[in-house]
């Protein structure tokens, strides 16, 4: 009859609790306690109660007594089957008061209301780290004992996580069961498709809190961060480098080991990075993708177009530090600041001549060998110096670009 009056008559002396049944009391008691009275008789194992145990016990034996209706699947605990049926159902009981979502477990509306309190009560012992979800910490914990459980069954990579072999498969399979609806791209992991759906959509869901940056990847959220901070994570185990991004530091080992892994498919040249390789390929394809909007020029690299622009806006914004002189390119103040040193780096092989500049090095050279690269196309006459064919075109056009004043 309690359960129409509600009476609940059996009172908990250490608590506010009150039940409706001796048992229930006697139950809620072990939570103050502590006693668990039902022992496996196969493991260790102790547990407050005998359904719990029950439970367990199917652990060891395998059993799985709960069968769904609508599959083919069978479960070891009545809950566990309850749970499952919402995937046929759709049904969402369990509904966040804040913010509308709806969920098909309790387990995961607590979970995800911790993302409205920003509570992370999963704390670890390894570090100071706090998680707002005990699989995280589980997950975590592994970065510290360097455990990888999940074994791949067609190769020896080993992983921390399931879906992360689940994942690794894929590599195998070349299955890829994930299709974008506005193109005919494939992908073999969902997030994949969820960040190519943004290539679409232009969504940038992650925002930088320190300016306007915003980002369709967390990832790329991260690194941005690091412009802010000036962390550096990824440090040089052969020098004290270090480097905001993993990409950089993979770059930057090469200057270590010389590893030049993008080849060329026209010639045997080899290069370090791949951008690199791209300007390089430009070469053979004569493919100048970047134009001056102020002319009709085009440049293979958006650096020479850059250098170009200063043709147009007068722009020096590379100065010397002892006579003011300004240049429009880095590489003409290093030339100008030799003139203050005196400083002569390139030697010539042959002789004991020494020059400022590696392209009076290149002329100086022809001295030697007698090369002759810059040919007239009105006669036979042949140069070493470009300036020396230019002079020698007047001949042909007869202009006399300078005129005296007297």
């Amino acid at each position: 009859m309690m359960t129409h009056t509600g009476e609940k008559p059996f009172q908990c002396v250490l608590c506010d609790s009150a039940f409706s049944q001796k048992g229930h009391l006697t139950r809620h008691m072990r939570t103050h306690t502590g006693d668990k009275p039902f022992q496996c008789d196969l493991c260790e194992s102790a547990f407050s109660r005998k359904g719990v145990l029950t439970n367990h016990m199917r652990t060891h034996t395998g059993e799985k007594p709960f069968h769904c209706d609508l599959c083919d699947s069978f479960f070891s605990r009545k809950g566990s089957l309850t749970m499952h049926m919402r995937t046929h159902t759709g049904e969402k009981p369990f509904q966040c008061g804040l913010c509308g979502s709806a969920f098909s477990q309790r387990g995961v509306l607590t979970n995800h209301m911790r993302t409205h309190s920003g509570e992370k009560p999963f704390h670890c012992d390894l570090c100071d780290s706090f998680f707002s979800q005990k699989g995280h910490l589980t997950q975590h914990i592994k970065t510290h004992t360097g455990e990888k459980p999940f074994q791949c069954d067609l190769c020896d990579s080993a992983f921390s996580q399931k879906g992360s072999l689940t994942n690794h498969i894929t590599t195998h399979t070349g299955e890829k069961p994930f299709q974008c609806d506005l193109c005919d791209s494939f992908f073999s992991l969902k997030g994949s498709l969820t960040q190519h759906i943004r290539t679409h959509t232009g969504e940038k869901p992650f925002p930088c809190g320190l300016c306007d940056s915003a980002f369709s990847q967390k990832h790329s959220l991260a690194q941005h961060m690091r412009t802010h901070t000036g962390e550096k994570p990824f440090q040089c185990v052969l020098c004290d480098s270090a480097f905001s991004r993993k990409g950089h530091l993979t770059r930057h080992m090469r200057t270590h080991t010389g590893g030049k892994p993008f080849q060329c498919d026209f010639c045997d040249s080899v290069f370090s990075r791949k951008s690199i390789l791209i300007q390089h390929m430009r070469t053979h394809t004569g493919e100048k993708p970047f134009h001056c909007d102020l002319c009709d020029s085009f440049f293979s690299r958006k650096g020479y177009l850059t250098k170009h622009m200063r043709t147009h806006t007068g722009e020096k914004p590379f100065q010397c530090g002892l006579c003011g002189s300004a240049f429009s390119r880095r590489g003409v103040l290093t030339n100008h600041m030799r003139t203050h040193s005196g400083e002569k780096p390139f030697h010539c092989d042959l002789c004991d001549s020494f020059f400022s500049q590696k392209g009076h090095l290149i002329q100086h050279m022809r001295i030697h060998t007698g090369e002759k690269p810059f040919q007239c196309d009105l006669c036979d006459s042949v140069f070493s110096r470009k300036s020396n064919l230019i002079q020698h075109m007047k001949n042909h056009t007869g202009e006399k670009p300078f005129q005296c004043d007297l």
